[in-house]
């Protein structure tokens, strides 16, 4: 992988004292969890949440328990690009203001829909050996909306890790969000840079593994899960949901530096497009 691609997610040195708490940070997060996965997993695949796994972003949704269905203006005025994540803890600030309780908000998260063939997916992967896939979600959404909408769906424990920003419920019933970490990518939002999780991720598993995975598989649709994407080599696949962002700069970067994006690129409609291409992988 050339240096241009790492320089994305480049960490420079931090003053002394705030590199070692990022790093501790970092490989606690990390380490939580993943020594008690088989080591036998012959591939590692990642998902997004958002427009992926479901067929609507979840923070535009929640947006149905405001009163009329609507925010504010001066609220949506506050939103500043690359600080989506500090726009959010207002919004849901605002709407525990307005009387909208922990029921209220997972019973508009059960509700949205898978996108097309993506449980079929699921369950093509629940029905693999279980030496076959290490299914882990990536996402800059939050841990209540997606572990409700994941148990609604039954899916919950495919999933041996997730990965996204902390929510939890306060003593007033405000669902209050933090950023997942922080990062030195421009790519990226400030709260998650998903090129970062996904290489400490591969790096603390083979290191766990003693051995690399046979291929990696990232399935997503939004600029954000390019970036990650960048850090896959050639046997491994990216899966880009056709016509979606991730795919348009996939296509965009092999026209403008071609052999910088090192993936095999499989555009995606239906969850069905990766259980035929997913099927031909594992035979080989």
């Amino acid at each position: 992988m050339g240096d241009s691609i790492f320089n994305c997610c480049y960490v420079p040195p931090q003053p002394p004292g705030e590199e070692e708490h990022h790093r501790s940070r970092r490989a606690e997060i990390m380490a939580s969890n993943s020594a008690s996965i088989s080591p036998d997993k012959r591939f590692l695949i990642f998902f997004d949440f958002d427009e992926t796994i479901v067929d609507e972003t979840s923070d535009d949704m929640v947006v149905q328990a405001a009163p009329g269905q609507h925010l504010p203006g001066w609220l949506k005025d506050t939103y500043q690009p690359g600080r989506y994540n500090e726009y959010m803890q207002r919004v849901l600030a605002y709407l525990a203001e307005q009387g909208v309780t922990e029921s209220d908000l997972r019973s508009i998260m059960e509700k949205i829909p898978a996108s097309p063939g993506m449980l079929n997916l699921f369950q093509f992967l629940r029905t693999r050996p279980a030496h076959d896939f290490e299914v882990v979600l990536v996402s800059d959404a939050n841990t209540f909306f997606i572990d409700s909408w994941l148990r609604r769906a039954g899916v919950r424990q495919l999933f041996h890790r997730i990965f996204t920003n902390p929510a939890t419920f306060n003593k007033n019933g405000r669902l209050v969000l933090r950023p997942f970490h922080s990062h030195e990518c421009q790519r990226c939002p400030d709260n998650m840079c998903k090129q970062v999780v996904v290489r400490d991720y591969v790096a603390r598993r083979t290191q766990e593994r003693g051995r690399p995975y046979q291929r990696i598989f990232y399935v997503g649709d939004g600029a954000n899960d390019f970036c990650p994407a960048l850090s896959l080599g050639p046997r491994d696949v990216a899966f880009p949901r056709r016509d979606f962002p991730m795919h348009r700069l996939i296509t965009e970067t092999h026209e403008a530096m071609p052999g910088e994006f090192k993936a095999v690129t499989v555009p995606w409609v239906s969850g069905e497009d990766v259980i035929t291409r997913l099927r031909k992988l594992v035979t080989e």
